[in-house]
């Protein structure tokens, strides 16, 4: 379907990618790996008419190519679902989903929006998304955005479709919704590249892995012949030995306590507690109301009722400031809308969190402002040419890392992560994995939303698991299974062991 051969890209003096080969047959799902910023995005770009290669060929269904724009790539049958959503949220599901193919009666400038709304509402139907085509798209939240993304590719008969972290906003159920559709069109000879970090996808969904390490090519192996410890050898260049810590935290006395905590429409008797230096999990199926509770808990949203006690005292948070003042930090499981200001450098949105500790009334200091900067970028290891570097440059490992190092200067009580790694390559996860140990080793409390399960049973002390707005239990660690997470997740009220 796809062949380049020694693909050079250089901007200015940093040079991206190096002679990259790589190879899609008609009818494949191959897999494109490396960690952020290996160039598998780079070459992806190329390889769709964004940018333009220094060096190498490219071939399409036999065909030598340069693409000047993606439009061409589209009109060859070249479909991509880019990890960013291209969401308009002003506008509805079905205006989204038909955005520059409106269908109009005839030569009528009217449109046939009837028939767009009832299309609209049976395609999102078969992907799992059973949601008004007349919604306003930007009250959805991060993954049912992403499926408007997924289904607008699947409908162009796309004979390539590159998908960049299809899933990383997705529930179990979704994914097996997309695994399903994928796999049919590959029966009708549909070719796709897969860009991910979750291996499991990867091992159970791949016929062939290619891997970039540093804007090289390392090698492609056929899945079936190959393994997660030889993969990650070959993104890394080293072995990354287990891929979570050994689990050594003793949490202290209770920390915070959630009790009966409301939001009418959202959540409904919310209780649950998390001790000092805990790392306390929540679980459950995209639309159970986990990061509502949070975004409450951290004054984004104003409860209805309920309590929420720090050290046992009564604590009313109406604003996000409140909660800063009382200790809490958030890290959001939407890093470019609530996370970073992308387009400030690293050392400004270093600083939005930190101004008490680098400044004197109105005045910044220079050298606190650098002593911030050096000593987050050193303990959490953010690759970076300086802190004026835009934080839109940095790869998703190095902009989740910065917003992470955000809240760590600030000493948080409780700190809450929102799918801390969503995006994030398999190394990066693993610092991520050694500083959240950390930090709660030195007693801050942890509150941790993840869609991953392994994740969430391997950093985990004890799970909260939500269904439909309600805490349906918490676990202890060593009851923690997946069947039995998705056992509580999916609304079972008991359960024993088969």
């Amino acid at each position: 379907m796809i062949e380049m051969r020694g693909i050079d890209k250089s901007f200015g003096a940093n040079k991206v990618l190096k002679s990259v080969d790589f190879h899609v047959a008609p009818g494949e799902i191959h897999a494109l790996m490396g960690e952020n910023g290996a160039g598998k995005s780079t070459l992806i770009k190329i390889l769709t008419g964004i940018h333009k290669s220094d060096a190498g060929t490219i071939r399409v269904k036999e065909r030598e190519i340069e693409y000047s724009h993606p439009k061409e790539a589209e009109g060859d049958g070249i479909a991509v679902i880019h990890q960013e959503l291209n969401i308009l949220p002003e506008l509805s599901v079905a205006e989204n989903f038909y955005l520059g193919k409106e269908e109009t009666a005839g030569r009528s400038p009217w449109l046939k929006t009837k028939d767009m709304n009832r299309k609209t509402a049976e395609v999102m139907g078969k992907l799992g998304l059973n949601v008004s085509p007349t919604t306003r798209a930007g009250s959805l939240s991060v993954g049912q955005q992403q499926i408007i993304e997924i289904a607008k590719a699947l409908e162009t008969n796309a004979e390539l479709i590159i998908m960049d972290e299809p899933t990383a906003a997705l529930t179990g159920r979704e994914i097996e919704t997309l695994f399903k559709i994928i796999r049919d069109l590959q029966a009708e000879g549909v070719s796709f590249v897969y860009i991910s970090h979750r291996m499991e996808e990867i091992f159970s969904l791949c016929d062939r892995i290619t891997v970039l390490r540093d804007g090289e090519y390392i090698g492609t192996r056929k899945t079936a012949e190959t393994d997660f410890d030889g993969i990650v050898k070959m993104m890394v260049g080293r072995d990354l030995g287990d891929q979570f810590p050994d689990y050594q935290l003793q949490p202290g006395a209770e920390k915070l306590a959630v009790k009966e905590l409301a939001k009418k429409g959202l959540f409904e008797d919310v209780s649950f507690s998390v001790c000092e230096g805990e790392i306390f999990g929540i679980a459950g199926l995209m639309g159970a109301g986990r990061s509502e509770v949070v975004e409450t808990l951290f004054g984004y949203r104003k409860k209805d009722s309920g309590a929420v006690f720090l050290d046992g005292e009564e604590i009313n948070l109406k604003h996000p400031h409140d909660s800063i003042v009382k200790g809490f930090g958030f890290v959001s499981e939407d890093r470019k809308s609530k996370g970073l200001v992308v387009h400030f450098s690293i050392q400004d949105n270093l600083n939005m969190t930190n101004l008490n500790e680098i400044s004197k009334r109105t005045w910044i200091s220079a050298n606190k402002e650098r002593e911030l900067y050096d000593e987050l970028v050193k303990k959490l290891g953010i690759v970076t040419s300086g802190p004026g570097q835009s934080a839109k440059s940095l790869s998703g490992g190095n902009q989740q890392k910065v917003v992470i190092a955000k809240w760590l200067y600030t000493t948080p009580r409780v700190l809450i992560l929102d799918e801390p790694t969503r995006g994030v390559d398999v190394g990066a996860k693993k610092e991520i994995y050694s500083i959240m140990n950390e930090l709660a080793k030195h007693g801050v409390s942890i509150i941790m939303i993840s869609s991953e399960l392994p994740e969430v049973i391997g950093m985990s002390s004890r799970v909260g698991v939500m269904f439909e707005g309600k805490m349906q239990t918490v676990l202890e660690r060593s009851e923690l299974t997946e069947e039995r997470i998705m056992h509580y997740a999916t609304g079972g009220e008991s359960f024993h062991e088969k």
